[in-house]
């Protein structure tokens, strides 16, 4: 069974001219920036069935005339047939939105003998698009989503609330769609429960650095933060802890459990940098070596003055790294000079991140693991 790829023309494969949004002149005929290289390398590497589907407002009336659609539309398939990317089948909907047709996205008349095929495996499949049309048609198809985030047609909060299950990846370049559909996601759900703590993780390392965190612990989640903005990795935790009797057993798990968390995202290696590090924050300099080779081990160089920074022990701070380190089985080198201490673990947490954002970092045209002994 082959998924499928449903695309979007305008806005995706070409610009959408803003003023009457309708490519109907040589002039208006331009293609997305990537979108060529990609759609090439798209049906190089991969083998999905590619179905262009597109609303055009009254195509074939006064308003629209054929022949001001059809030598551009021409052009753009000529073109991508010249990269190697020639669509299996190109279906067009030439009503208008009052007329509420159901073949107009997001109805699914246009594409519906597709459903039920059993040559197409439709729980596998995307529609790229840039609407919420696009969205609401991956969503009736029972398939995911491509959000192709661009200005001219940003979701609304109730658009964004509805489709949100459905989007599966968001972006706004061709590269980053390539590398998600030769890669997939590195996404892990994670749970950790001990008599002390219960932890919820959600971790999401291709992400777009959003977070959600609550330990009962506000520095610690804001230090959490850190990891997610600064790592471009998206970072839910939830975690109840004993805090009546100290902020041990929260801090260390919740290190725990993130590395756990990581090591599960991280199972497979291939294609990925493996190493990360760097960065200052105002007076403090802060360094963080990682290598997620598969041992642990920590080294540890920074002291701090204060017994806690907001309500967390200065002394936690080597314990929440050691037990990451423990659990994802990583390699840890971190030092800190500076004055303010805030500054100096903030600066860690920051260079952490960082860290981690360059050594997940994954090649999409490479399968090569990052040893030279061929396991990791």
């Amino acid at each position: 069974m082959r998924p499928i790829l449903f695309i979007d023309r305008d806005g995706v494969v070409l610009e959408e001219p803003k003023d009457d949004f309708q490519v109907d002149a040589i002039e208006k005929t331009t293609f997305v920036a990537g979108a060529l290289s990609n759609l090439h390398k798209i049906a190089a590497d991969m083998g999905y069935y590619k179905v262009m589907v597109t609303n055009q407002d009254g195509l074939g009336t006064a308003s629209y005339p054929t022949e001001h659609f059809e030598p551009y539309q021409q052009l753009m398939l000529r073109t991508l047939a010249g990269e190697g990317f020639v669509f299996d089948e190109i279906h067009i909907d030439k009503t208008f939105a009052k007329d509420n047709a159901s073949t107009r996205k997001p109805g699914i008349g246009l594409v519906q003998h597709l459903i039920n095929n059993k040559d197409f495996d439709l729980a596998h499949s995307f529609v790229i698009g840039d609407r919420w049309s696009d969205i609401e048609l991956a969503k009736n198809l029972g398939c995911k989503a491509i959000y192709f985030n661009t200005e001219n047609h940003q979701l609304t909060a109730e658009q964004e609330t509805a489709l949100r299950g459905t989007i599966a990846f968001e972006t706004s370049s061709w590269q980053d769609i390539y590398s998600f559909l030769k890669l997939g996601l590195r996404e892990v759900k994670h749970e950790r429960n001990t008599k002390e703590t219960k932890i919820s993780i959600e971790l999401n390392m291709d992400g777009k650095g959003q977070a959600n965190i609550h330990t009962g612990l506000g520095f610690f989640d804001h230090m959490l933060e850190q990891i997610a903005r600064h790592g471009s990795i998206d970072l839910s935790i939830q975690c109840e802890g004993d805090l009546h009797i100290d902020e041990h057993h929260t801090i260390e798990d919740v290190g725990l459990a993130l590395g756990e968390a990581f090591a599960k995202g991280l199972m497979d290696k291939r294609g990925m940098e493996r190493y990360g590090y760097a960065l200052p924050m105002d007076e403090a300099e802060a360094k963080v070596l990682i290598d997620f080779g598969g041992r642990n081990w920590i080294v540890w160089d920074a002291s701090f003055t204060r017994e806690k920074v907001g309500e967390m022990p200065t002394e936690m701070f080597f314990h929440f790294f050691k037990s990451f380190s423990d659990a994802a089985k990583c390699n840890l080198n971190i030092s800190c000079q500076g004055e303010n201490e805030h500054h100096k673990i903030e600066a860690i947490f920051k260079a952490f991140a960082k860290a981690i954002k360059m050594a997940v970092h994954r090649n999409p045209s490479s399968d090569q693991l990052p040893s030279t002994k061929g396991v990791l």
